[in-house]
C-alpha cells in the first residue's frame, strides 16, 4: 500500500514524505530507557464484554531496544465453551484450551513475566479489563500504554489506526487475529509510532510532557524523554499553524459570477453516464439504470445550463444523491467554480463524503476535490486548545482527566498536520472528556481578539478551504447563519443542492431566531463576573501592575458596577416573564405564549413592562462600558481582554434582543415566551421569530444564486408544489427562474405499503372516549404483527398515557415496548429498536423524520393524531391575525407534509413492506382529510372499523410471509 492512499484526503505533501521515511528509520533509531524492558502484550478472549466472557489467550513480549528478549505465550481455559464465531476468527477451538491453566494461573504467570514494566497494548483498556477482572490482575502493571491512541497522536493523518493496517502499511508482521501474531505486529509499530513522535514541530514534546503535572498520565514519560533529545525547544501553535497552512496550496476557484455562461455536458453525455459501463456503473458495478434518475440528472444539468433553479420531489429509491452529484461535479471541473451541497442530515453528509464524493473522484479524468465544512462545535478551538496546554485552564470532566490531556495531545498533533478538519474522526473519548473545552459556540468566539484568527483557526479557515474544493458538503444550519452573516462563512457559492428541503423552513427559522434566555443570561453574567470572580475580575488582576493601570481599572471598576445592576435587572425581567407564563393555555411541560395584540393591551403586560425597560437601559449601559473597557486594553494588550471581548458582543446582542422583543414593532418578526412548568425557576425565555422565510430567501440568498435545487421525496401537497415554493421564496422571484419536476419512486408502493383509515375514533376532543379506542387499536396491532411497530404521537401527554396502558398488556403477551419517556437518548431508543426486532416504540417528533429501519426491523407505523400545530401556536395565532384562511395556507400542508414524511419511514427499500394506520376520524369527517391520503405515495387506502384492524394485521401478515 502506498502512503498517499493511506492517509486522509488533503494531507500535506510533507506529511505523506515523512511517513513515507518512517519504517526504514524505525530499523534504526535509537530511543534509550524507553524501549527497554517494555512488555507488549495481547489477549484473544470469548466476545466482547468483559462481564459476560473470558480470556482464552494472552501472548506477551519484552522488548529491548530493537529486540525480542523474551515471550509469554498461553491458551487459557475458559469456564465457557468458545463460541463458533470466535474460532472462526481466531482458529482457537476447544481442543486447544482444554488443558489449558485457569485464568488465574494464566494471569499470575504473566504478573511474573511482566514483572511491573510498562505495558504496551492496541485498545489496552480492552485487554487490561479482561487482565484485571481475574484475580490478582491488578498486580501485572500500573502502568498501560495504549498504543491506539499512541497512533493517533504520532500519525494523526493516517486513514486508519486500526493494528493491521498499520502494521501492512509499514512493512510489520501481519495481524491474524491470534494474540503471538498481533503481539509481534504491535512490536515492529510500536517502534514506528516512537520515530514518528520526533517529526511533531519541535518542542511539542515538551508540551504535552509538561501540562497539568499533576495528573498521572501514562504517555508523560515517553514525552518527557522525547523531549529530552531537543532540549530547550520552544513550541508555538501559531508557528506551527502557519507552516501547515504554507503547505496547503491548493488555487482558489472562480466566483461563478465571473462567469457568462457554464461549460457543461450535452444530454447524451449525461445520459451515458448512467448507461450501463457509463460512469456511475463504474462506481457501483450492481448499478441498474433508472429512469427517474436519469430524468433527475437531465433536469438539473438544465437548470445549471439556464441558470434556474428546480424543485424536485422524488420518491424514495429513485437515487437523488448520485442524480445531482454527476452533473454538479461535471460544473465545477469544467468552469473552476465550487459548488455546494447542503443537507439536513448527517448521515446523508456522511454518505456523500465518505461514500459518493469519493467513488467519484476515483472515477474522474482529473480527480474531484471535496471538504465537509460543519457548525463552529464540531472545530477544535485553537485558543482553548493552548491554554489548556499550558495549564491555564482547569479540567472539568467529573471522569479520568488522563483523557483529557490524550485529547490534547491527539487534537495538537492533528492540527500541526492538517490544514483543516473537524474534531468527529479523531478517536476521542467524548465520555470522559467536556467537549465544550475544546470547541466554541459563535457566539463565544474570540474572532479579531484571538491570535489564531481568521486564517490559522479552523473555523474561520471554512472559507478559505470551501474555496478551494471543488464540492463542498455542509448543513442546512451553516447555510442559513452564512445567510445570516452575509456571506463571511462560506465562499461565493452560486450553485447549490438543497437535499432533504422539506425542513428548511423550520430551519432557517430555527436559525434566525432572536432569543432571550435565562440561561444563557445567567451564565453570560457569571463568565462578566465582578470584582472577584469571572473575567472582570481576571482583566483587574492582569492590568494591576502594567503601564496606565490607573485608566484601565477605573474603566474596569465602571464596568463591574453597571453589569452588577444589569444582571440584577435581567433577573427581575425573568421573574415578570414567570408570571406573564401563567397565562399560557396548553402544552404538558412547556408554556408557548404569543405575544399579540390581546397580551400587549393586558394589565399584566403593563406590570412588566417598567422592569423591562429598566433592563434594556441599563443593559445598554452595561454594554458600553464593557465596551469602552475592551477597546481601551486591546489597542495595547489585546490577550488580556480576549474573553472579556467575546462576552462584550454578547451582551451587546441580548441588549439588542431585549429591546427587539419588547417593542415588538418589527414586523418581520412573531414573539412568544416560553416557560418551563416543570421548573420553579430558570428556562424561561423570549423569541423572535422572522414570519416570512420565503420573503428573507429571496430578497437575502436567492438573488445571488445562480441554481438552486431543491430535492426530497416529500414536498407536493396533493401533487402540487405550491405550498413549498411559497415556503422557500421562488414564488416572489418570477416565474421563469424556476420550475418543479416531480417523480415517482422506483419502488413498488401500490404492492408493498397498505393504508388504514381507523375512520371511527371517537373525536380526539372527547379525550376519555378517544384515549380508550386507541388503546384497543393500539394492542391490537401489536399483537397481530408481533412487535416492529412504531407510534408516532404529537404530544407527550397522550403518549405516556397510552404508554401507561398498553404497556403490560403487552409485557403479558410477551412482547416489548419502548417510550421515549423524558431525558430518554432517542439514538439509544433507535438502536434498540433497530437492534431488536420484534421491539415496538412510542416516541415523539424525533422520530417523525430521518429514522431508517429497514425490512422485518418496521413492518407498521401507526399515526393516532394528525400533526396540526396547537391553535396556540405563536406562529399559528399571528399568520391567522394577519392573513384570511391562514390555516388552510399553511398549518393544513406543513400536517400534510409531515404524515407523508412519517410514511416514509415504513418503505426504505424494494423489498420493505409494510402497513400504515391512521387512526384520526377527521381523515373521513372533514373535507381536507382527503388531501392527505392523496399526498401519500400510494393510490387506494382502506377504511377499517377499529375492532376490525388487528385481524385486518393478522391476514396482511400472513400473505406478505407467504410471498417472502
Amino acid at each position: 500500500m502506498l502512503i498517499e492512499d493511506a492517509v486522509s484526503s488533503g494531507t500535506p505533501q510533507f506529511v505523506i514524505d515523512s511517513y513515507a521515511t518512517l519504517a526504514e528509520r524505525a530499523k534504526t533509531q535509537s530511543f534509550g530507557l524507553i524501549e527497554e524492558d517494555v512488555i507488549v502484550l495481547d489477549t484473544e478472549t470469548t466476545g466482547l464484554s468483559v462481564q459476560d466472557n473470558e480470556l482464552i489467550e494472552i501472548s506477551a513480549a519484552r522488548l529491548s531496544g530493537r529486540e525480542v528478549v523474551d515471550r509469554f505465550d498461553t491458551f487459557v481455559h475458559p469456564k465457557q465453551l468458545i463460541p463458533a464465531e470466535i474460532t472462526e476468527l481466531t482458529s482457537i477451538t476447544n481442543a486447544d484450551v482444554a488443558d489449558a491453566p485457569s485464568a488465574v494461573e494464566a494471569v499470575a504467570a504473566l504478573a511474573d513475566f511482566v514483572g511491573g514494566c510498562p505495558v504496551i497494548a492496541h485498545n489496552a483498556t480492552f485487554d487490561r479489563s479482561f487482565i484485571e477482572s481475574v484475580k490478582g490482575g491488578v498486580n501485572v502493571s500500573d502502568i498501560w500504554i495504549d498504543s491506539l491512541a499512541l497512533s493517533r497522536i504520532a500519525l494523526p493523518r493516517l486513514a486508519s489506526h486500526k493494528l493491521s493496517f498499520m502494521a501492512d502499511l509499514f512493512g510489520c508482521d501481519s495481524v491474524s487475529h491470534r494474540a503471538n501474531a498481533d503481539v509481534d505486529a504491535l512490536c515492529g509499530v510500536w517502534r514506528v509510532l516512537l520515530v514518528a513522535l520526533t517529526d511533531l514541530p519541535q518542542g511539542l514534546m515538551a508540551r504535552l510532557a509538561d501540562m497539568h503535572p499533576d495528573v498521572p498520565w501514562s504517555y508523560r514519560p515517553i514525552f518527557s524523554f522525547l523531549a529530552g533529545q531537543n532540549p530547550g525547544s520552544i513550541f508555538s501553535l501559531s508557528a506551527a499553524r502557519a507552516d501547515v497552512l504554507k503547505a496547503d496550496r491548493a488555487d482558489d476557484r472562480v466566483d461563478a459570477d465571473e462567469l457568462p455562461v457554464l461549460k457543461m455536458p450535452s444530454r447524451e453525455e449525461i445520459e451515458a453516464d448512467y448507461a450501463p459501463g457509463g460512469l456511475v456503473n463504474r462506481m457501483y458495478p450492481t448499478y441498474e439504470p433508472r429512469d427517474e434518475q436519469i430524468a433527475m440528472a437531465l433536469e438539473v444539468r438544465d437548470a445549471l445550463v439556464t441558470g434556474t433553479h428546480r424543485v424536485i420531489e422524488a420518491g424514495t429509491g429513485v437515487g437523488k444523491s448520485m442524480a445531482y452529484l454527476v452533473p454538479f461535479a461535471e460544473a465545477a471541473r469544467r468552469n473552476n467554480i465550487t459548488v455546494g451541497i447542503a443537507t439536513k442530515s448527517n448521515n446523508l453528509a456522511d454518505q456523500l463524503m465518505y461514500h459518493e464524493l469519493p467513488k467519484l473522484a476515483e472515477q474522474l479524468d482529473g480527480g474531484l476535490s471535496f471538504c465537509a465544512l460543519k457548525g463552529y462545535d464540531h472545530y477544535p478551538c485553537l485558543r482553548k486548545l493552548e491554554r489548556m496546554s499550558r495549564g491555564q485552564v482547569e479540567i472539568t470532566t467529573k471522569r479520568d482527566p488522563a483523557d483529557t490531556l490524550t485529547a490534547v495531545a491527539v487534537i495538537m498533533a492533528y492540527v500541526c498536520q492538517s490544514a483543516d478538519g473537524d474534531l468527529d474522526s479523531l478517536g476521542i473519548r467524548w465520555r470522559s472528556v467536556n467537549r465544550p473545552d475544546f470547541t466554541t459556540a459563535s457566539r463565544e468566539c474570540a474572532r479579531r481578539l484571538c491570535p489564531f484568527f481568521p486564517d490559522k483557526c479552523l473555523v474561520h479557515g471554512a472559507r478559505r478551504r470551501a474555496a478551494h474544493a471543488d464540492v463542498v458538503v455542509t448543513n442546512h444550519s451553516l447555510l442559513f447563519r452564512n445567510v445570516a452573516a452575509e456571506g463571511r462563512i462560506l465562499p461565493p457559492i452560486r450553485h447549490w443542492v438543497i437535499d432533504e428541503a422539506h425542513s428548511i423552513e423550520r430551519e432557517a427559522r430555527r436559525q434566525w431566531a432572536r432569543v432571550v434566555s435565562a440561561d444563557e443570561s445567567r451564565v453570560l453574567f457569571e463568565r462578566l463576573g465582578g470584582s472577584s470572580t469571572g473575567a472582570l475580575s481576571q482583566v483587574s488582576r492582569d492590568l494591576a501592575t502594567s503601564e496606565g493601570s490607573t485608566l484601565y481599572l477605573g474603566l474596569t471598576a465602571k464596568a463591574t458596577s453597571t453589569v452588577a445592576r444589569a444582571s440584577m435587572a435581567i433577573a427581575d425581567v425573568f421573574d415578570g416573564v414567570r408570571e406573564l407564563g401563567r397565562r399560557a393555555r396548553g402544552g404538558y411541560d412547556n408554556a408557548n405564549l404569543w405575544i399579540g395584540p390581546e397580551l400587549r393591551e393586558s394589565d399584566d403586560w403593563h406590570d412588566f413592562l417598567p422592569s423591562a425597560y429598566a433592563a434594556i437601559d441599563v443593559l445598554e449601559q452595561a454594554d458600553k462600558s464593557v465596551d469602552a473597557l475592551v477597546q481601551a486594553v486591546a489597542a495595547d494588550k489585546p490577550e488580556v481582554v480576549v474573553d472579556l471581548g467575546d462576552i462584550s458582543r454578547r451582551l451587546h446582542e441580548l441588549a439588542e434582543n431585549l429591546k427587539l422583543i419588547i417593542d415588538g414593532t418589527d414586523e418581520h418578526y412573531v414573539y412568544s415566551l416560553q416557560v418551563n412548568r416543570r421548573l420553579r425557576a430558570g428556562g424561561e425565555s423570549m423569541t423572535a421569530e422572522r414570519i416570512d422565510i420565503g420573503e428573507a430567501l429571496a430578497t437575502e440568498w436567492l438573488p445571488e444564486v445562480h441554481t438552486a435545487i431543491f430535492a426530497s421525496a416529500t414536498m407536493t401537497v396533493s401533487k402540487s408544489f405550491e405550498h413549498f415554493n411559497h415556503a422557500v421564496g421562488l414564488d416572489r422571484i418570477g416565474a421563469s427562474t424556476s420550475s418543479s419536476l416531480h417523480l415517482d419512486s422506483s419502488y413498488d408502493f401500490d404492492s408493498n405499503m397498505a393504508v388504514v383509515v381507523a375512520g371511527d375514533i371517537p373525536d380526539p376532543r372527547d379525550r376519555e372516549s378517544y384515549l380508550t379506542a386507541l388503546e384497543r387499536v393500539l394492542f391490537d396491532a401489536h399483537l397481530a404483527m408481533g412487535g416492529s411497530v412504531l407510534t408516532l404521537f404529537t404530544n407527550r401527554r397522550d403518549m405516556e398515557d397510552l404508554y401507561a396502558r398498553v404497556e403490560p398488556k403487552m409485557a403479558r403477551a410477551g412482547l416489548e415496548l419502548n417510550c421515549q419517556q423524558r431525558n430518554s437518548s432517542p439514538r439509544r431508543l433507535r438502536d434498540r429498536f433497530i437492534n431488536e426486532p420484534t421491539s415496538s416504540l412510542f416516541a415523539l417528533k424525533a422520530f417523525w423524520e430521518g429514522f431508517d429501519a429497514s425490512g422485518e426491523t418496521l413492518r407498521c407505523v401507526i399515526i393516532p393524531k394528525l400533526p396540526f400545530s396547537s391553535p396556540t401556536d405563536p406562529l399559528s395565532c399571528e399568520r391567522n391575525l394577519r392573513e384570511d384562511r391562514a390555516w388552510a395556507r399553511y398549518s393544513l400542508p406543513e400536517a400534510v407534509l409531515e404524515v407523508k414524511q412519517a410514511a416514509g419511514r415504513l418503505i426504505r427499500s424494494s423489498t420493505d413492506c409494510g402497513v400504515l394506520i391512521l387512526a384520526d376520524p377527521r381523515l373521513v369527517t372533514k373535507g381536507y382529510g382527503k388531501k392527505f391520503l392523496t399526498s401519500l405515495p400510494t393510490s387506494s387506502y382502506q377504511r377499517i372499523e377499529s375492532a376490525q384492524i388487528g385481524h385486518y394485521l393478522q391476514l396482511w401478515r400472513a400473505r406478505h410471509e407467504r410471498r417472502r
